[in-house]
């Protein structure tokens, strides 16, 4: 579970009624879910949100580093609320839904300074792919 609206109410960041929904899709379940999703859920509770009021709140989210923006394919980016905290990803590749996967190691050591090729490493992504249940079926 992200803590994405406690870190929202935490830095000031005025909540108001369509920030707080977004916000609130979000924090529930720890799926990554795409902006349409985001806005199909956002109007079951606040029916009048639009769906490009819904797009700015991500971006504003996504600006401000409360969300990640992950693309894993030529799919639609997904947000994720664990900006904060390392984890990996895990995702189907058949519907595309994505999750964390905590962190059990450091990444970034194990690549071998002379395979760095001079680059200064600051982060590493690893994405685990495979049929969620729900497509196995």
């Amino acid at each position: 579970m992200s803590d994405l609206l406690m870190r929202l109410r935490r830095s000031g960041w005025r909540l108001t009624a369509q920030r707080r929904v977004v916000a609130e899709v979000l924090d529930r379940d720890h799926v990554h879910l795409t902006a349409q999703e985001v806005h199909s859920r956002a109007v079951e509770r606040l029916p009048e949100i639009s769906r490009a009021t819904v797009y700015n709140i991500l971006g504003e989210l996504v600006d401000r580093g409360e969300l990640l923006e992950v693309s894993t394919d030529e799919r639609a980016k997904r947000y994720d609320p664990n900006a904060h905290r390392p984890h990996h990803h895990l995702t189907c590749v058949r519907c595309g839904e994505m999750r964390d996967v905590p962190a059990t190691d450091d990444l970034l050591a194990r690549l071998p300074e002379p395979q760095r090729d001079g680059y200064t490493l600051f982060a590493a992504d690893l994405t685990y792919r495979g049929i969620c249940p729900d497509c196995a079926r």
